[in-house]
C-alpha cells in the first residue's frame, strides 16, 4: 500500500528543510540542522531523507539522514570533504555523494559506511542522477564532463580502484559546468544534460553521441519531462520556465521544438528546480528567492505560491508513498519545534498524526474495499444459488404440468 499524498520538500543553505502539502500549500514540518548546497537533497527510498551539510563554522562536510517522524537528523554521516550533489538507489540502500575535489563517494544506508570513492571529475561534482532502471550512476561536473558508471561495480567493490576500470563511458558534454542530468524512458540510456553555457543536450549514454542541442537565452538548472516524454520544462536562471518538445517526426515538429514557449508567470529569482507532479497535471518550481510555485500545466499558470520568501532555496524534491515508511521500522518523535524563524509549523506529534491519519484512512479504505469485494462475492454466490433454485422450481413446475397433462389424457 502506498500513500497517494504528495509532499514538497525544499532545502536551503541558510535554514531547515521544509515540507509542504502540495494540495493545500500548508507547511507540514521543518527538519532542522542542515545547511544544504545545490542538489544536496534526496529521498533515500521511502523511509529516509538525506541532505548534504556544510558547517558554517568549519566548512567541513557531512550528510544528515532524517526519517519522517522527527525534525532532527538521527544519523550524521561523515565524509572526507564537503559534498554537494546526492543520489540514492531506488530502494534506499546506497547513497552517492559528489565532492568538491571531483570525487564521488559510495555510502551504505543507514550505516553511512563508505564502500568506495573514486575520482570522477577534475573539478567539483555538480550533479548526480541514477538511470530510470536503477542500473547506472551518471555524474556531471564543473569541468563540463559526464561520467557513466554501472552501479553494481560501485556497491560490490569495497576497495579503491582505477576509475577507468569502473566507468562505462566519459565524455565532454558542455563548455560550462553541467547543472543537471535527466533520464528519458527506461533502458534506452538517453539523457538530457543542462549547463551554464545556456544549452541543453540530448545524449546516448552508450557511446556519448550527441543527439540534439537546444539553445536558451540563459543558463538552465533543471529539466522536467511530462509523463509521455515528449514535452519538457526547463528552469531558467532568468526566472522563466521554458517549454519545448523532444520527439521529432516531421519538419513541422522540428520548428515547434525550436520555438521555445515561456510560461506566463515568472519567478523573482533564478529557478533552481522544476518537478512534474499529479501525473503530469501540475508542475512545481522553486527559486533562489525562497518561493515555490505550483503550476497548472494545461494553462501554464501559477495556481498556488508556497513559501514565505524568508530564506533561499537550494533544492526541491517531491515525495509520495510515505505510508510505506512503516515497513522500514521508522518510529515517531515528538521533538519538532512549534515555530522556526517566526513561521508557524506543525509539531512532530502533529506531523506524525497527519501522516498516520493518511495511512489509517488508506487502511480503512483498503479494508472497506476488501469487505466490498467479499460482499460482492457473497452476493454473486447467493445469486447463483437463487438461480439454481429457480431452475429446480421451474423444472419441478414443468414436470408437474407434464404429469397433469398425461393424467388428463388418460382420463379421456
Amino acid at each position: 500500500m502506498s500513500s497517494s499524498r504528495e509532499i514538497v520538500l525544499t532545502s536551503s543553505p541558510d535554514g531547515p528543510i521544509t515540507a509542504y502539502d502540495i494540495f493545500s500549500g500548508t507547511t507540514l514540518a521543518r527538519f532542522s540542522g542542515s545547511r544544504s548546497p545545490r542538489h544536496g537533497l534526496v529521498l533515500a527510498g521511502k523511509a529516509y531523507i538525506a541532505a548534504s551539510h556544510i558547517s558554517s563554522a568549519t566548512a567541513s562536510g557531512s550528510i544528515h539522514l532524517y526519517n519522517w517522524w522527527s525534525s532532527t537528523a538521527f544519523h550524521h554521516l561523515p565524509v572526507p570533504e564537503p559534498v554537494a550533489p546526492l543520489a540514492a538507489t531506488p530502494d534506499g540502500s546506497f547513497l552517492f555523494a559528489g565532492g568538491v575535489s571531483g570525487n564521488v563517494y559510495v555510502l551504505s544506508i543507514p550505516s553511512g559506511n563508505i564502500l568506495k570513492s573514486f575520482p570522477a571529475h577534475t573539478k567539483p561534482v555538480s550533479c548526480l542522477t541514477i538511470s530510470n532502471d536503477g542500473s547506472l550512476l551518471i555524474s556531471g561536473g564543473d569541468d563540463g564532463t559526464i561520467l557513466v558508471v554501472p552501479i553494481f561495480q560501485l556497491v560490490e567493490q569495497t576497495t579503491d580502484g582505477n576509475c577507468s576500470d569502473l566507468m562505462l563511458h566519459s565524455f565532454v558534454a558542455h563548455d560550462g559546468p553541467v547543472t543537471s542530468i535527466t533520464c528519458i524512458g527506461f533502458c534506452h540510456y538517453t539523457v538530457i544534460s543542462c549547463s551554464t553555457d545556456c544549452t541543453c543536450k540530448l545524449w546516448s549514454l552508450l557511446d556519448g553521441t550527441s543527439l540534439r542541442k537546444i539553445t536558451f537565452p540563459c543558463a538552465i538548472s533543471r529539466i522536467a519531462l511530462d509523463p509521455t516524454g515528449t514535452e519538457f520544462y526547463a528552469a531558467g536562471a532568468d526566472g522563466s520556465i521554458y517549454k519545448g518538445f523532444l520527439k521529432v517526426g516531421s519538419r513541422k515538429q522540428v520548428s515547434r521544438m525550436l520555438e521555445l514557449a515561456i510560461l506566463a508567470d515568472k519567478h523573482g529569482g533564478a529557478i533552481i528546480s522544476v518537478v512534474m507532479t499529479n501525473a503530469g497535471k501540475n508542475l512545481v518550481s522553486a527559486a533562489e528567492d525562497g518561493r515555490v510555485y505550483l503550476w497548472e500545466v494545461e494553462r501554464g499558470l501559477v495556481i498556488m505560491v508556497l513559501g514565505n520568501n524568508m530564506e533561499s532555496i537550494s533544492d526541491l524534491v517531491v515525495a509520495s508513498g510515505i505510508g510505506d515508511a512503516r515497513r522500514h521500522g521508522v518510529r515517531a518523535g515528538d521533538n519538532m519545534n512549534k515555530s522556526v524563524g517566526g513561521g508557524i509549523v506543525l509539531s512532530g506529534k502533529e506531523f506524525t498524526r497527519s501522516i498516520k491519519d493518511t495511512v489509517e484512512i488508506e487502511d480503512v479504505l483498503s479494508v472497506a474495499a476488501k469487505d466490498r469485494s467479499k460482499a460482492i462475492d457473497m452476493l454473486e454466490s447467493a445469486i447463483g444459488v437463487y438461480e439454481r433454485l429457480l431452475e429446480l422450481i421451474l423444472k419441478e413446475a414443468k414436470g408437474g404440468t407434464s404429469r397433469n397433462s398425461h393424467e388428463d389424457n388418460g382420463d379421456m
